[in-house]
């Protein structure tokens, strides 16, 4: 009697379509990466930057040492303070001596430590951004009766130059490693 074979099953084509298959999902899947801080950074230059005069009425000083203290003006403050601190300073809505003449022309000056903690330097920077943040928003809410996100593009841009977000940021020093 004649034996048979059990029929085989050609498996040759199988690497491929696996192949095919991983390739497929590696094309089309998203992965979320974290964008960081967007901050448009200048040109580099070699050159040294050209000797600028400020009135130091318009400069609002931040500074995060080494232990994660943050001091204003040469003031120690609490980061909770620090945005309404910011938006009094930007705005000066009691026109006072010692705060910016306006909007246009306050500058924030944001230094820290090499030994600064990333979470304390990301927790000041989020509140100067959002203290510029609320300005916007008021101010839209004042000449369009909306928030500053429902504005079109060309209002934003004229808020945007009323009150300009101008955050200088210095080389970190290393006093307190």
């Amino acid at each position: 009697m004649a034996r048979r074979e059990a029929p085989e099953v050609n498996a040759g084509s199988m690497a491929d379509i696996a192949f095919l298959l991983l390739i497929f999902f590696l094309v089309t899947t998203t992965i979320d990466v974290d964008k960081g801080i967007t901050v448009k950074l200048p040109p580099w230059s070699d050159e040294p930057p050209p000797e600028m005069k400020l009135n130091e009425r318009n400069v609002y000083s931040v500074l995060v040492n080494a232990n994660d203290e943050l001091l204003v003006r040469g003031q120690l403050m609490r980061p909770g303070d620090l945005r309404e601190n910011t938006k009094i300073f930007i705005a000066n809505p009691q026109a006072l001596s010692n705060m910016a003449e306006s909007p246009k022309k306050a500058i924030i000056s944001l230094k820290n430590d090499r030994g600064t903690s990333y979470e304390a330097y990301i927790k000041v920077y989020n509140e100067l951004k959002a203290a510029y943040n609320e300005l916007w928003d008021e101010e839209a809410e004042k000449k369009f009766g909306r928030t500053y996100n429902e504005l079109e593009y060309e209002q934003k841009k004229a808020l945007r130059a009323d009150i300009p977000l101008v955050i200088s940021e210095a080389e970190p020093t290393s006093f307190g490693e």
